[in-house]
């Protein structure tokens, strides 16, 4: 066997022959984008035209107001839940709420029809009802609120000085309950007049207090009040008892006066008949009439220590003796 020998010529000639056999590649031909470039521009528009749709498309939910402006004016207010659209680049939507607001209103000070200065703070549930006059007229929902506490300020302060310091603090006293009905009545007209597009729901007085300087002073006043009114009634209530009193006991006094004055007509009209009968009975036997007296007079005369000293021959002594012929 000779040395240059390879086991492996066979498969390395079948390999090369096999590699000769396979057909030569085609060249590739370059894409013509001039071809699509239509198509392209047509689908970007499409693309463009759905975003800027979505883009102005808004929601008007519960419990709000969308308003529409175009170039600063307002064109338009949505207020019926739903989808609406606006016109692109040109129009513009703000939010206004529609539900129901607190607004805690500063503390101010006001003089009482008794000329007491009182502290008072207050708080306000209210709305907006026309979003184009709120807009128009107050300019922004924080300006309609200063001008609501405004109004609110101004009839606080003609109704608290319509009263006195005692009728406002007092929790009995009935014109403390309508009050607050009353501000809110009033701040509406004044509101509506102005066209403000708000509504206050309802005005409550949270706390009234006094100034530190006549606080103390205030307090003796109220106490020295008190104890004179309980004085009062104190001595209403001795009066009406010595009244009662008297009354009753001239009641009583008349009551018996006419038990004694009955009582006595019926003892005289029981001893009238008593002696008529005694009459009729006696006047049948005027001896029995004469014994009887005669005993009767012993029962007046004679006790248990009596001593009666008479002739032994005496109708009286014979009866006593037992003798009645």
């Amino acid at each position: 066997m000779a040395d240059n020998y390879n086991p492996f010529s066979n498969l390395e000639d079948k390999f090369k022959a096999t590699q000769n056999k396979k057909k030569p590649q085609k060249e590739k031909t370059p894409i013509d984008f001039k071809k699509y470039t239509k198509s392209f521009i047509a689908i970007f528009i499409m693309f463009v035209v759905v975003v800027i749709a979505f883009a102005n498309i808004y929601v008007v939910k519960e419990g709000e107001f969308k308003v529409v402006r175009q170039f600063g004016e307002i064109k338009d207010v949505k207020h019926t839940p739903g989808l609406h659209m606006k016109i692109p680049f040109i129009q513009s939507v703000t939010t206004v709420p529609k539900y129901q607001m607190n607004y805690k209103l500063s503390e101010a000070e006001i003089n009482t029809k008794d000329k007491r200065r009182i502290i008072i703070d207050n708080f306000a549930v209210w709305r907006v009802v026309n979003a184009k006059e709120m807009i128009s007229n107050a300019g922004s929902l924080i300006n309609a609120g200063s001008r609501m506490e405004e109004f609110i300020y101004s009839v606080v302060r003609s109704e608290l000085g319509q009263l006195n310091y005692n009728e406002i603090i007092n929790d009995e006293n009935s014109s403390r309950g309508s009050l607050n009905d009353q501000i809110t009545t009033h701040v509406n007209e004044l509101l509506q007049k102005d066209k403000y597009g708000i509504e206050v729901i309802d005005v409550r007085i949270k706390r009234t207090d006094l100034p530190e300087e006549n606080e103390q002073s205030v307090y003796n006043e109220m106490i020295s009040e008190r104890q004179s009114i309980a004085q009062k009634f104190l001595s209403t209530g001795d009066a009406d008892k010595r009244r009662i009193e008297a009354d009753t006991d001239r009641q009583v006094r008349e009551m018996l006066a006419t038990a004694k004055k009955e009582a006595a007509m019926i003892a005289a009209e029981g001893d009238a008949e008593a002696a008529k009968i005694y009459n009729e009975s006696f006047s049948k036997d005027p001896e029995f009439y004469s014994l009887y007296r005669t005993l009767e007079s012993y029962k007046r005369t004679i006790g248990e220590d009596s001593m009666i000293i008479i002739p032994s021959d005496s109708p009286y002594a014979k009866i006593l003796s037992g003798y009645l012929e």
